[in-house]
């Protein structure tokens, strides 16, 4: 019986904490030219002079702390149930494996597994509900530029995006739901950060990024490739599930790096403002994140919670990832059909 391929991809994670496996895995996603879209002499020094030898191992004491014997880093590990349990709802029709962008499993081992397993098409569904050069472009180029080498290349079809898929909003609402987002002072949205220069990158017309304070306040035909506008889209769909009025949440980005303006307004300056108002509590959504990983319960849960204490405030809550959900299963399987 032939079969129809799933290739799921997510960001990619160390081998190991480790100070050497987690200075390689940030060589290869820095170097990426949609990652750090710069000149490339530039991008090799920054990153092998500067970033990769001070910064790995900073980030290698972080992994660490949301590392487990067992498990390993929670992004692999909700990465792997999602696998399995979209192949086990799929059926014996599909094969599905999963690669990282960066390290392992690679892209090009899987798409190895998918070729041997000659399937009769493939789908291709980066983990990332919002578009970005850096993310969902990165993937496709990857997978189009392996692919193309192929002596037969079977069809092969992607998901772009799925920032309005309306079973991953239902998730991110009932996860919500178990904190009581009432009992809360303020709802953050915070989102995964880029530099200003690649939003305005994927402005096609050239005349609308960043060219008002509300260019992301609706989608329309100059910003539907935008991530910071599908990024806001997505937030009010799920403070439209909760009830949550425009006045009681806000949508913020988080995780900069280098001197660059990155999209606004930044998580860190948020928290700080709403702590000198005299907020209290927070409950944070980080709907960038398919599966929770360093970026939520260490960034948000860890630092920006003790930064939010040490300015006056009491509790950060982070709203869990979609991590192994059963209707994010089915919404995988929803896409993987559309």
């Amino acid at each position: 019986m032939n079969k129809k391929g799933v290739l799921l991809v997510n960001l990619g994670t160390p081998d190991s904490p480790s100070t050497a496996d987690v200075r390689k895995y940030l060589n290869e996603f820095l170097m990426d030219e949609r990652v750090i879209d710069v000149n490339p002499v530039l991008r090799t020094m920054l990153v092998k002079g500067v970033i990769v030898p001070f910064r790995g191992p900073k980030s290698a004491k972080l992994y660490k702390e949301i590392w487990s014997e067992i498990t390993g880093s929670p992004l692999m590990h909700y990465s792997l149930l999602q696998k399995e349990l979209l192949q086990k709802q799929l059926g014996d029709e599909y094969h599905v494996e999963l690669a990282m962008r960066y390290q392992s499993p690679s892209i090009e081992s899987a798409l190895k597994n998918l070729k041997d397993a000659q399937v009769e098409s493939i789908r291709v569904l980066p983990l990332f509900p919002h578009y970005a050069s850096a993310s969902s472009g990165s993937v496709l180029q990857k997978v189009m530029e392996l692919v193309s080498k192929w002596k037969t290349i079977p069809n092969i079809s992607f998901v772009n995006s799925f920032h309005d898929n309306e079973l991953m909003i239902k998730v991110f609402a009932d996860n919500a739901r178990k904190h009581q987002p009432d009992t809360y002072d303020h709802v953050l949205f915070s989102f995964h950060g880029l530099p200003q220069r690649q939003l305005k990158k994927s402005d096609h017309s050239g005349k609308h990024c960043l060219q008002t304070d509300n260019c992301c306040s609706t989608l329309t035909d100059n910003n539907k490739f935008c991530y910071s506008a599908q990024c806001h889209h997505t937030a009010r769909l799920i403070a439209g599930q909760l009830s949550i009025p425009t006045d009681k949440f806000t949508v913020c980005f988080q995780s900069r790096l280098g001197k660059d303006p990155w999209v606004q307004p930044y998580t860190s300056v948020v928290i700080e403002e709403l702590a000198n108002n005299g907020f209290k509590r927070l409950l944070v959504f980080c709907p960038a994140f398919v599966a929770d990983c360093l970026e939520t319960v260490y960034e948000v849960t860890v630092e920006y919670g003790d930064e939010f204490k040490k300015l006056g405030g009491e509790h950060v809550q982070l709203v869990e990832s979609l991590n192994d959900h059963p209707l994010w299963i089915d919404a995988l399987e929803g896409l993987v059909k559309a």
